[in-house]
């Protein structure tokens, strides 16, 4: 049996309290952590020891085996007790991705219904903006820094299928592997962090927010503590898991007809750098008059940066959005988003990136 790890689990009742007495303290090295917005688990190596440690209320620990075959382990058993009692967790060392099925609904986020902003990864606050992340199948975030400077991460990555990163205020600087020296992003300017690119965020802004969507909800967050950035070459063509990296400007393309009557969009050309897994475009008040019409994307999600509008949805009070406020809406609904002000900009994000819209 080969890539066979042991790792002894504990609990806590503050993670965020304990990491940096493991990393501090007792030395060890934080390797991946998750999930981002709100961490549960850490593991740390260090000391000829791999340790897990993970939110919860029981003082007990247990012995886990991670391995490239668990079927090998003891005839496919997933856990084992040891004849003392220890509790023996075996499973696969590096799990597959999963996509859980979407569960759709119509959802309104208000940033006005003070939801709380949580402090997550690297010391960052999070506000969720979809808290039902639709089964799982995926998480958006309203992240800020409230005051600038250098940011504590390390070089890192994110097991996950899709994830943007679209800055609305403020500007933060960000290397990432095989793209050259650290990236500056501006309010209206996006990234796309294709799966499993080694990144490192560096400096930020007073008062930067940015919106985070991930696929799906919960992914892993893992520490390279090998690889310096920036790397020595840079790969603008190069693809990890069939996506490229893209660094969007706002100053870059033209406002086109939306799929929407009354509305026009700046694309951000994600649909064709991910080959259609993701679309993202801006939306501003175009010509015309807002009518009901029907999607059949999978999940579609949008979140008003600035100026107003209602949104109308079948079976639903209309709903008047305002800057921070975040939707949902699940296909086959019939909505409307009615009475745009003039300086409306609001981010659409759709899974998959081209999709139909139908009068309703």
């Amino acid at each position: 049996m080969q890539n066979i790890r042991g790792e002894a689990h504990l609990a806590t009742r503050d993670l965020r309290a304990d990491i940096p007495f493991f990393t501090g303290t007792l030395g060890m090295r934080l390797d991946r952590i998750f999930p981002a917005d709100n961490p549960r688990v850490a593991v740390f190596s260090g000391h000829g020891l791999r340790l897990r440690l993970e939110q919860g209320e029981g003082p007990t620990g247990s012995l886990g085996i991670l391995a490239d075959d668990p079927v090998l382990i003891a005839g496919g058993a997933r856990e084992l007790v040891a004849p003392g009692g220890t509790r023996v967790e075996i499973s696969e060392l590096d799990p597959p991705l999963v996509l859980p099925p979407t569960e759709h609904a119509f959802a309104v986020r208000r940033l006005a219904d003070q939801a709380p902003w949580i402090v997550g990864r690297a010391g960052m606050l999070y506000r969720d903006l979809v808290p039902s992340r639709l089964g799982g199948a995926m998480i958006a975030s309203h992240i800020r820094i409230p005051e600038g400077g250098p940011v504590p991460d390390m070089v890192h990555f994110h097991k996950v299928a899709f994830q943007l990163i679209f800055c609305i205020r403020g500007w933060v600087d960000v290397v990432y592997e095989d793209q050259g020296p650290p990236r500056r992003l501006h309010a209206g300017d996006c990234f796309i962090q294709p799966p499993e690119i080694r990144h490192r965020v560096l400096t930020a802004s007073d008062g930067l927010e940015v919106i985070e969507i991930g696929v799906p909800a919960e992914h892993i967050t893992e520490i390279d503590h090998a690889l310096e950035l920036p790397t020595p070459t840079e790969r603008p063509d190069r693809e990890w898991g069939g996506q490229r990296f893209v660094h969007n400007r706002a100053s870059e393309g033209g406002w086109q007809p939306f799929r929407l009557a009354g509305y026009e969009a700046r694309d951000t050309t994600i649909a064709a750098n991910t080959q259609g897994v993701a679309g993202v475009q801006v939306v501003r008040k175009g010509q015309g008059s807002p009518a009901f019409s029907r999607h059949d994307a999978d999940i579609l999600f949008g979140f008003v940066m600035e100026g107003s509008l209602v949104l109308e949805g079948e079976g639903q009070e209309p709903q008047p959005l305002a800057p921070g406020d975040a939707f949902v809406i699940p296909p086959g609904m019939a909505t409307r988003w009615s009475g745009p002000s003039d300086d409306l900009r609001l981010l659409e994000v759709s899974l998959p990136g081209r999709f139909g819209t139908m009068p309703a």
